[in-house]
């Protein structure tokens, strides 16, 4: 890993502190009615039809060993993306950016680096295990393209709690409404892949649809 980022994101540790939100309770959880899996299929058609949004909020990565905290910051154009972190603290920042078969790492010591496969890229630049491609869409509550079929979980008020798929389960915590969308959208997400320790969680503060592109 990059010492200056492992640096840069212990010192934002706290950053997160007291908006973990709630814990998904396994007994409340259940698969979805024949009327929730109906919604939630019109909702992912009303946000597909919106492929340019950004995000910003804050999160924090783990590899089951270091973790560490930031400022995030996602411009998405379809398959394009554009993902900068920041430590306020420090005032280190990196960016993310690339689209299906090319990523490219800028902030590091010795300078930018690149790759076909963005994760890949993270995890021998960082050390962190951040499924890119697959959390555009995770990021909206969305089955991710390109993976076995996801199994959903739904609350006791009806609203999407859980996905797993692709050896990742991810819990939704909190929802907020966005005009712009016609929808709402998720506040608060934890992503942990099964059996390696990684987990990206975040608190988003603020949605945005039809972005600038990358």
């Amino acid at each position: 890993m990059s010492r200056g980022l492992a640096v840069a994101l212990a010192t934002c540790a706290l950053l997160l502190a007291g908006c973990a939100g709630q814990v998904v309770r396994e007994s409340a959880l259940h698969a979805g009615t024949a009327a929730e899996l109906q919604a939630q299929a019109r909702r992912v058609a009303t946000l597909q039809a919106h492929p340019r949004w950004s995000l910003y909020g804050r999160v924090a990565v783990s590899n089951g060993h270091d973790g560490g905290s930031g400022r995030i910051d996602w411009r998405q154009d379809g398959r394009r993306f554009d993902v900068s972190l920041s430590a306020p603290i420090t005032r280190q920042s990196w960016r993310l950016s690339g689209g299906e078969d090319q990523a490219r790492l800028e902030g590091l010591d010795g300078g930018p680096r690149t790759d076909t496969d963005p994760e890949r890229l993270l995890r021998e630049a960082t050390g962190w295990v951040i499924p890119v491609a697959a959390l555009s869409s995770w990021l909206r509550g969305i089955e991710a393209d390109g993976l076995p079929r996801a199994r959903l979980e739904f609350d006791a008020g009806g609203r999407l709690a859980r996905i797993e798929q692709g050896g990742w389960t991810i819990d939704y915590a909190g929802w907020q409404p966005q005009a712009g969308f016609g929808v709402q959208v998720p506040q608060r997400i934890t992503a942990s892949a099964t059996g390696t320790g990684a987990k990206v969680r975040l608190v988003i503060d603020g949605w945005q649809p039809g972005a600038p592109p990358p």
